[in-house]
Order: structure tokens, then sequence, then C-alpha cells
């Protein structure tokens, strides 16, 4: 059996405020794109896992995939399988795709064992795994707050826009984007923002690391104004980075050195 798992970018980020617990509540929108690893599992005599594409410095244990299958294998028994994973995904950039990977894979399983499981109990699953994973579940235009572990559908389509993606050959810390962070309660509502003309978003859809984020590394401010010069109607830094992507009313050839590019039609 073998599936696609898609990434994801953010649609605004506020950081409303440090809670209590150390951690902070967010709103953010988060909406799947078409941009894919593929995952596929195999019956065999033993449990195994190989992984090729992108290369990911990590044990075998320690990918999200084979955490997965653990999480699963713990309530439901699994025959050997061998999984073999094809990483397209850059890693560190804010699309989500460790987190894509895994709930794939809880689905792939939900298939190969019949056990027939809900999304509800799927999602119970992919949340030990981290914050973001249920997301991949439903795999819908979602609206996320708390930790970004709270969703709440939205009606959103951004069908017939151009997504271009470039990512510097580098990571951001998520730890390093909070300690920089001054959370803000905002003003207006992200659901509100996003029910607005795409082509207003410029001026009212933020993400609240970009300026500190954007100071660390500038080549991210000039990747924004980059695609802005190239006609993006909307651009930002998906998450807490290193993505940076743009929304094209139409078709656009572009190429930034030392840099990882995706385009493709939502």
């Amino acid at each position: 059996m073998i599936c696609f798992p898609n990434a994801k970018i953010n649609l605004g980020l506020h950081v409303v405020e440090k809670r209590k617990d150390g951690y902070h509540n967010i709103e953010t929108c988060f909406y799947p794109i078409p941009l894919r690893d593929a995952l596929e599992i195999v019956p065999a005599s033993e449990f195994s896992f190989t992984q090729v594409g992108l290369f990911l410095d990590l044990s075998p244990t320690d990918n999200l995939v084979m955490r997965a299958l653990h999480l699963y294998g713990k309530q439901y028994e699994i025959p050997p399988l061998s999984v073999y994973l094809k990483k397209v995904i850059p890693f560190g950039a804010g699309l989500g795709g460790g987190s894509a990977d895994a709930a794939f894979m809880l689905k792939l399983l939900n298939a190969y064992t019949s056990q027939n499981l809900h999304d509800d109990e799927l999602e119970k699953i992919a949340v030990e795994i981290g914050a973001d994973c249920p997301f991949f579940i439903r795999n819908k235009p979602t609206i996320a707050s708390e930790i970004g572990n709270i969703f709440d559908s939205i009606e959103l389509s951004l069908q017939g826009y151009t997504l271009c993606i470039i990512k510097p050959n580098f990571l951001v810390s998520t730890q390093d984007a909070y300690e920089s962070i001054k959370p803000v309660k905002p003003a207006v509502s992200l659901r509100k923002i996003l029910q607005t003309p795409v082509n207003e978003w410029k001026e009212t859809l933020k993400n609240d690391f970009e300026y500190a984020i954007f100071q660390k590394y500038p080549i991210l401010s000039e990747i924004k104004a980059f695609l802005y010069a190239y006609g993006a109607v909307y651009a930002a830094m998906s998450g807490s980075g290193s993505a940076v992507f743009g929304l094209f009313e139409k078709d656009v050839q572009l190429t930034y050195s030392d840099c990882f590019i995706w385009k493709g039609i939502l």
C-alpha cells in the first residue's frame, strides 16, 4: 500500500499570549498543499524502515513515521512490515512534512489492518506525535488555536492560485523563534481576515514570527520581497520558517540561488 503525504502552509500566525506552562497560545490557519512525500508499506518477515530522497539526520527510531507505527502498534496488532519513505518535503521549513508522514502512516495502518477507526480515534493517536499532526488526518483548511492543537474548520479555497515556495539551506529553531516573540492579542481575528479577498491579505494577514526571524535571517525578508516583486498577491513565511511562500494569480517562472524551490497549482 502506498500513499503520498502532503505538506501544509500557515496562512497567518498570531502569537496571542504566553501560558503559565511556558508554551504560547497561537492562532493560525493550516492549509494543505500538493507538495508530497511518498510512503509505502509492504508485508515482510520482519519490520524494517528505509528512507530515500532528502537526507534526514535521524535514526529510524526517531523518525515520526516509526513513532506512528509504534503508537498504533501499542493498541492494535500489526504484522511485520517493510516501510519505505521518500522525502521530498524539506524539513525544518514550517511545512509540516514530518507530521504529515506520521499522520498518513496512521491512516495507512488503519486501512491495512482493517480496523476502520474513525478520524477522531486516529487524531487521538496523532496528537501524541505532535500538536499539528492531527491536522493531516482530515487534511482540510483548519484554524488552529491554543498551542496549535485545537482545531476548527474553515471554508477557504485557494483553488487556481499558483503557489511558489522558496526555502534557503538552513533551519529556523522553533524554540529560538518563540524566545524572540512578544505576544500580542490581535485586534481582528484570523478567521475574519481570511474571509476578505486574497489581494487584501498583504496589509492584514501577518505572521508574528517574521519581525524577529527576518532580523536574524535577512535572506528570508529578501525572498519575501522577491516574491512580491515577481507579482505575488500575497507572500509570507510559513509557521516559524524557514520556507517563504507566494500566491500568484498566474503562472510564474522563478529561480533563486542555493534554495529549494517548488511550484504547484492549488
